[in-house]
């Protein structure tokens, strides 16, 4: 049985808010792992992933970004780079702060966005035990699939003009996160619905938002966690879509090249086949829970 309790911690000036998982029959101090999500996503998507760590007998924190879900934080929808960092290292201390946790035994894991974010943090916290980095973010490809040059030209514009107004203090220009082919929005895809579907859990969720501050892409371009995976000094496990075409392998084997102690898994499918196919998400899960088990046997 696992019980949840609803928390939160102080980031930046802002309230971030989140759930503490832990098996409800288990004494003492717990190891942990604190879960990131990605780009424009919300913890919600990360409650079964929560659920599974907490009932192989682990604490596990899930929280959203300022600015996301349920956590304060103005503009909204606005995923910066430093601020998500700055969040999941309080999100860490606030972990390691708990009567439920093993300071000494905290691991993290990250999705896509959030998988850069785990590995750069990291790489300047070694006392983090081991990290897990699902199909994570690694630089933006060369060639988005089915992105004409002139929807290209379209959405620099957009990131020009909100980074423009959030330079001049005023509202953010927001545009869909997801949309269909021809229009208007960060991803244009013929599977928008279905992304769609996949983000919100089929309508069963209120916290997530099709809408996006574009200015935060500018801070990705910049982006590149592979520099910090050299850093690692603890086990990083990478977990990889095969056509995977928002974070593709090309780019995300470099973090397991890099890092140290990497390790690459490979599975079949694309970005979102982790969430909508359950055999898939399940043996995904299985393999980091057992990547954990070993960090926690060598830490």
């Amino acid at each position: 049985m696992v019980e949840r309790v609803k928390v939160s911690f102080e980031s930046g000036g802002a309230d971030c808010a989140g759930y503490l998982y832990r098996p409800a029959e288990q004494d003492g101090r717990l190891s942990c792992v604190v879960l990131c999500h990605g780009f424009s996503g919300t913890m919600d998507r990360l409650f079964p992933h929560a659920e599974r760590f907490a009932a192989e007998g682990l604490a596990a924190l899930v929280f959203d970004y300022r600015g996301f879900g349920e956590s304060d934080g103005e503009p909204r929808q606005l995923a910066d780079v430093d601020g998500q960092q700055e969040d999941l290292r309080a999100a860490i201390a606030f972990a390691r702060s708990s009567e439920y946790v093993d300071p000494g035994a905290v691991l993290l894991w990250g999705n896509s966005l959030g998988g850069a974010h785990a590995i750069s943090v990291a790489a300047d916290d070694p006392s983090i035990v081991g990290v897990m980095a699902q199909i994570p973010f690694n630089g933006f490809p060369k060639r988005v699939e089915g992105r004409s040059r002139w929807q290209t030209v379209q959405l620099l514009g957009a990131i020009g003009w909100d980074a423009l107004r959030g330079k001049l203090g005023l509202p953010p220009y927001y545009i869909p996160m997801i949309g269909r082919p021809g229009e208007l929005a960060v991803a244009a895809t013929a599977e928008a619905d279905q992304h769609i579907q996949t983000l919100t859990g089929g309508g069963t969720t209120t916290l997530w938002r099709n809408s996006i501050a574009p200015r935060a892409l500018l801070g990705m371009m910049r982006y590149h966690p592979q520099k910090a995976a050299a850093r690692l000094s603890m086990p990083l496990l990478v977990c990889v879509a095969a056509d995977d075409h928002e974070t593709p392998i090309e780019t995300t084997r470099a973090l397991a090249e890099q890092a140290p102690r990497g390790e690459l898994r490979s599975y079949p499918g694309t970005h979102f086949t982790f969430y909508t196919d359950a055999t898939t998400r399940e043996q995904v899960l299985d393999d980091q829970i057992a990547f954990a088990r070993r960090c926690l046997e060598h830490s």
